[in-house]
């Protein structure tokens, strides 16, 4: 499990983590999720002892990173897919972080094996492509068979078959009981992938929940109803607080009400349904309206300036 407490962090003038606590249980991928600048990289660092907090605290299993003497057996993290000396082989590049931390040679083919780049284990690392250095990066993460696992943008430069491994991969060392912190901007894929998300924006928490529970909370997420007697029925729902609309002569959309409660309600007043759907807002629709006050960046429209290049 990861614990964040109170955790702050100013660089000058720039507060890019601002008081953020929230916690990453075991057995399950959490979504780590924000607009550029968020303070996402900034929070992971913290988490890896790569940079002091300025306030608050943060622990891995309990404890302090800084604090393990082989913190590969409890933490692997691929934070940047180049971060390895280009003139080493794969195979030297995991060894010399295995033996820093007395893991065996047998594991260095072993997680080679994994990534699928056990044929390549003898090439300079510096010529490999973005997607060969992902795994490279997720071999050595992989390392100390550690029960907490953290990755920035891991799927990047991967080809599909790579992003499914990936998918299949996170997935599989969760249901393990580790601890999967992943973070990324890919929606689709997060949407697939992860169980928890944690939100953040300008340093500050925004929502810590599950994937099912954010987007059933969403305003894009409504029940469709198609009946004869749509009227009557759009009658007892609004009694019972729900909120109805017109989408055509025999159709509502209705929030505030599960389908069981509507099918209940049209079952016990004897009436016909053509159509009962619930609609579900998408992972980026529901994430796109919860951060839009914390975008830095905004586009004002898709149309280029006319005789300009």
């Amino acid at each position: 499990m990861i614990e964040a407490t109170g955790l702050s962090k100013r660089y000058g003038a720039t507060v890019a983590v601002d008081n953020l606590s929230f916690s990453v249980p075991s057995g399950q991928v959490t979504g780590f999720l924000g607009p550029n600048g968020a303070g996402k990289s900034t929070t992971m660092r913290l988490i890896l002892g790569l940079d002091a907090p300025t306030s608050g605290s943060v622990t891995v299993s309990g404890r302090a990173y800084r604090s393990y003497r082989r913190p590969l057996f409890e933490v692997g993290a691929l934070l940047e897919a180049k971060a390895f000396n280009g003139g080493r082989s794969a195979y030297n590049h995991l060894l010399s972080l295995a033996l820093s931390n007395g893991i065996g040679r047998a594991r260095v083919d072993k997680v080679l094996e994994v990534v699928g780049l056990k044929a390549v284990a003898g090439k300079l690392a510096g010529g490999f492509s973005l997607g060969m250095s992902q795994r490279l990066g997720i071999a050595a993460a992989l390392l100390g068979d550690p029960p907490v696992l953290m990755f920035d943008e891991p799927v990047n430069g991967l080809d599909p078959d790579g992003v499914l491994w990936i998918r299949n991969l996170l997935k599989s060392l969760a249901a393990e009981g580790r601890t999967v912190f992943l973070s990324s901007h890919l929606m689709t894929e997060m949407s697939l992938t992860a169980d928890r998300l944690i939100i953040i924006g300008r340093g500050h928490l925004i929502a810590q929940t599950t994937v099912d529970d954010f987007l059933s909370e969403g305003a894009g997420s409504f029940v469709r109803v198609r009946s004869p007697q749509a009227d009557s029925l759009a009658a007892l729902l609004k009694a019972q607080n729900a909120v109805v609309a017109r989408q055509g002569d025999d159709t509502l959309s209705i929030t505030g009400a599960t389908p069981d409660a509507i099918g209940e309600v049209a079952r016990a007043n004897g009436f016909a349904l053509q159509e009962l759907s619930t609609h579900q807002a998408t992972l980026e629709e529901r994430y796109m309206e919860l951060t839009k006050d914390s975008v830095d960046f905004r586009t004002t429209g898709n149309a280029l300036v006319p005789g300009r290049s």
